[in-house]
């Protein structure tokens, strides 16, 4: 009889594992548990469908669950939350979501339902029950007209938002603000709380549909794990595209009261120790944090970083019972410790990994260098590695970093601009430890960080990267890339 094995979520690292596991072992029952409707899509393009850049939410959706379930084999039920995990009889338990259908079931599953209830029997077992957005201890996130951007259907309500505002056209009279004060249309004021990927996006997808945004960041630079040169590019070019930044601004409470004291329960304004903004609506980008209460509840251990802890395939506490994507804890390539880093590229390859393994080939799937990479209006930046001294220092460094600025193409060249890197290595060692970058959108920063990924991942020093063959041509880049200029100044300094 053949083993079964079963998937609770399905999105990147839980489809990508029962798919891997299906190819490689065709005998193997797959089940997969979702509780929404969408499997396999792209969260992170949500700020661009809600910006108006991409068309329909099924544009996001890698494979459909009808391919799954037909051309691949595998039995997903959608609409069906798992609720507990018996590691002891190995079985999962899983409830109905709103009467979700069974078409698609592969009814061959040894299943036993009783109503809206279903306990299905494991050999194998990934938990991939991502992360969600988390919500600030404040007074008012319960009021009408805040969101957050966790999921498809968050998306779907805040595109459906814009849509609104734009069809009713209501537009600020005549003393609109500071960020409206250049555009002839212009909607809002709409507040975004969080300064990190997810409020720097969606301040962009607003202002682009003529919202007067105003962006609220507690600590006093945006995207702090980037590098303060980088932060500091990417603060003053929203400005310059109307975004009004709210930097050391840790916001207080959402309020419906207006300033007369009248409203009601639609959120009216964003209150600070030292302001108070009046906004039409608010979102939430404060970050996320895994979903484990099901992991613990099974008694699956969690590692200090709040994430579902496992080995280095991905295997937890629990025997057969594995962990991967947001909900997970991944291995960092510098310091060899755990971290959190819930990233889609991190979530296929670890659920890659798992589907081999289950098959019968063990496959580790990797560390992380905490590679990121973001778009601003006309900027684009990429981090890897360690940048913050801080943390370089709590794991055993000496931090030393340079900041260089180099042209992004040769001077000659008709097009191009500049290329701001920030790079940082060991003292002692002169290791590279990790880097931020940031160039007009197009420049190259995201594309010149790869270098430095491979460059920590193996353990590179200063010296090597600085004699990396980088690839030469006018259109591009200069004779030495910018990578190689901050090595060179980096490599002098130590």
């Amino acid at each position: 009889m053949s083993e079964t094995f079963v998937v609770v979520g399905g999105d990147a690292a839980g489809m990508a594992a029962a798919s891997k596991a299906k190819r490689d072992d065709p005998d193997l029952e797959i089940v997969v548990f979702e509780k929404g409707e969408w499997v396999s899509y792209g969260a992170c393009g949500l700020p661009y469908y809600i910006k108006g850049e991409i068309q329909s939410l099924e544009d996001l959706v890698s494979v459909t669950p009808d391919a799954f379930r037909e051309e691949r084999d595998i039995d997903l039920r959608t609409g069906h939350e798992v609720v507990s995990v018996d590691p002891d009889e190995r079985t999962v338990t899983a409830e109905r979501v709103d009467g979700a259908s069974t078409a698609g079931r592969d009814e061959s599953a040894a299943t036993a339902e009783h109503g809206d209830t279903v306990t299905q029997p494991y050999d194998h077992l990934l938990l991939a029950t991502g992360a969600e957005a988390t919500v600030p201890p404040i007074e008012g996130v319960g009021l009408e007209g805040v969101y957050t951007l966790g999921s498809m259907s968050d998306g779907k309500e805040l595109r459906e938002y814009v849509a609104r505002a734009r069809e009713e056209g209501e537009l600020q009279q005549p003393d609109r603000g500071p960020a409206c004060q250049f555009l002839e249309d212009c909607r809002g004021p709409v507040g975004v709380v969080g300064g990190g990927y997810i409020g720097v996006e969606m301040a962009e997808a607003l202002a682009a549909n003529d919202f007067e945004v105003h962006l609220f960041q507690r600590s006093d630079r945006l995207l702090p794990v980037f590098s303060e040169a980088t932060s500091d590019e990417i603060a003053t070019h929203l400005r310059e595209q109307d975004v009004v930044v709210h930097l050391g601004s840790a916001v207080e409470a959402l309020v419906a009261e207006d300033a007369d004291g009248s409203g009601d329960d639609e959120v009216a304004a964003i209150v600070t120790a030292d302001d108070r903004v009046s906004v039409d609506m608010a979102l939430l980008g404060t970050g996320v944090r895994p979903r484990t209460a099901l992991a613990e509840a099974a008694g699956i251990e969690l590692g200090e970083t709040g994430a579902i802890a496992t080995d280095t395939y991905r295997e937890t506490n629990v025997a057969d019972v594995y962990a991967a994507g947001d909900c997970a804890e991944a291995t960092h390539v510098v310091t060899g410790e755990p971290t959190y880093v819930p990233l889609a590229l991190t979530a296929n390859r670890h659920g890659r990994a798992i589907g081999q393994t289950v098959a019968g080939t063990p496959t580790e799937g990797g560390g992380v260098a905490g590679t990121a990479a973001i778009k601003a209006f006309e900027i684009e930046a990429a981090r890897t590695g360690l940048i913050d001294h801080e943390e370089a220092r709590a794991a055993g460094f000496d931090p030393v970093s340079k900041t260089i600025t180099a042209n992004s193409r040769a001077g000659y060249y008709p097009e191009g601009g500049e290329v701001t890197v920030t790079l940082t290595a060991d003292r002692t060692t002169e290791r590279v430890l990790g880097a931020s970058l940031v160039s007009e959108y197009g420049e190259g920063a995201v594309h010149r960080s790869h270098a430095i990924v491979g460059a920590i991942t193996e353990g590179t020093a200063v010296s090597n990267l600085e004699n990396y063959d980088l690839a030469y041509a006018p259109p591009f880049n200069t004779t030495w890339d910018p990578i190689l200029v901050a090595a060179k100044v980096l490599g002098g300094q130590l």
